[in-house]
């Protein structure tokens, strides 16, 4: 099959941050896994995510040694989620593997996960049984946020379970039509719903590099999860506003028995313990629904998700519309499509296809 056919049988999708080190190795195994299931009629979306080593050196290069990459750089560091989302964007495969190319999820698991959905599934994702080469502490922050999120989240979220999944192209096209910015995929392609079968797998320590998800963003992460699938922390502020007043109503009660009694009330230090609280619990409340009011202004902003420096296959750079991003599935194939063909059309081709929004 030609390879700037859009009817490919597989793609592969892989979100690079400074992977200059151990980008080779995940090339090699991923096309030895994709040409034993799919032939030639597969490609493979490396997306640099901003990258300040040579990430985007190594991709041009296996770029022009393979036509079967193709390589998506952003303007600047976009963060994992929306990194994933552009590869996705670019994706025409008619099953869509999301992988992260540090080796950490191996990428012959996809032997496996292609026979499941030949029985029907719609989505195949790995679920860890074992994390290799983390420390104690990323390991039991992970165990809590997963059981933490299970419990608060308003659809069934997997356990253990992180975006290395198979899922076919119907799928990807609806995930790609939801349009927040501040994306959890994993619990967005939960929210679709389908036949959707875990792999238990083992993960693998990373074959080379650091990790990039420091306490900070691993906390961000969290915050973006939560609150999107759940108002339970709403209720909980709620929950917490009417035990504080219940609180003061009770301390009011006492306050007037002790008057009729004539006795005087003393204890300035426990009126100040019991403002503190209070004023403490209002400002919890006022952070968790600031919460949710920053992601309102973030998304009413309807700026793009993304955006594409340069996009290369084979020894050529592709010519896209700068509003990639905000074009339907259907759009972004035509943009593609027109891309790879050469022939010019782009722009007016992906303005007829636009979402309507």
């Amino acid at each position: 099959m030609n390879h700037t056919s859009p009817e490919l049988l597989l793609s592969i999708v892989a979100p690079c941050h400074n992977e200059e080190e151990g980008l080779g190795e995940f090339y090699r195994r991923a096309v030895v896994t994709a040409r034993g299931i799919a032939g030639e009629a597969f490609e493979i979306i490396l997306v640099d995510d901003g990258s300040t080593d040579g990430t985007w050196e190594v991709i041009t290069a296996l770029a022009a040694e393979t036509p079967q990459v193709l390589g998506v750089r952003l303007m600047r560091n976009h963060g994992h989620q929306l990194a994933a989302t552009a590869g996705l964007a670019a994706s025409r495969g008619e099953r869509v593997l999301l992988i992260d190319a540090d080796l950490q999820d191996p990428p012959e698991l996809l032997l496996m996960m292609m026979p499941i959905m030949d029985r029907g599934a719609d989505v195949v994702y790995g679920q860890r049984m074992r994390r290799q080469g983390e420390s104690w502490f990323k390991l039991a922050s992970a165990s809590l946020f997963y059981r933490l999120l299970s419990r608060l989240a308003s659809v069934a979220i997997p356990r253990d379970v992180g975006d290395f999944r198979l899922m076919r192209r119907r799928v990807v096209d609806i995930l790609l039509a939801m349009p927040e910015r501040d994306r959890f995929i994993r619990g967005m392609v939960s929210w679709i719903g389908g036949r959707q079968v875990a792999l238990p797998y083992e993960r693998d320590a990373r074959f080379a590099g650091t990790t990039k998800y420091p306490l900070r963003k691993m906390i961000n992460f969290a915050l973006d999860a939560i609150t999107s699938f759940s108002t339970v922390p709403l209720r909980i502020s709620t929950w917490l506003g009417l035990a504080s007043a219940g609180c003061a109503a009770l301390l009011l009660v006492y306050t007037l028995i002790r008057w009729f009694a004539g006795e005087t009330i003393v204890g300035w230090s426990s009126i100040m313990a019991a403002i503190t609280a209070f004023s403490a619990i209002q400002l919890i409340c006022i952070g968790i629904i600031g919460e949710y009011v920053g992601r309102l202004v973030q998304e009413n902003k309807r700026r793009p998700m993304f955006m594409i420096e340069s996009l290369l296959q084979g020894g050529r750079s592709l010519e896209i519309p700068s509003d990639f991003s905000d074009l339907d599935a259907a759009g972004k194939r035509h943009a593609l499509k027109s891309a790879l063909s050469g022939s010019g059309e782009t722009a007016d081709g992906a303005e007829q296809v636009r979402a309507i929004r």
